[in-house]
């Protein structure tokens, strides 16, 4: 059997509660939404355009591991994220 309460509730109160309930259920989502996100791979090529080298740097860059290389039937991959994440920002 269900008991209905009712509680008395300042209005600024109850806009507070429910503000954070909205909150927390809208952070709830989003995280489910960008675990969604299928990860995108780009081929060396790709790389190498998209951060404007050659070929020869990214394999060094590769083997110093500052970029992780992905591989599957002799082809060699990199994750879009991770290439973004290896570019930091610079101490003036």
């Amino acid at each position: 059997m269900e008991v209905i309460k009712f509680i008395q509730i300042e209005p600024n109160e109850l806009k507070s509660l429910l503000k954070e309930s909205v909150k927390q259920e809208f952070n709830q989502l989003k995280e489910e939404i960008l675990c969604k996100t299928p990860t995108q791979y780009l081929t060396r090529k790709q790389v190498a355009k998209m951060l404007d080298i050659n070929l020869t740097t990214l394999n060094n860059w590769t083997n110093r591991g500052a970029l992780t290389s992905y591989g599957i039937q002799g082809r060699v991959y990199y994750k879009r994220d991770e290439v973004e994440k290896a570019i930091i920002k610079l101490e003036q």
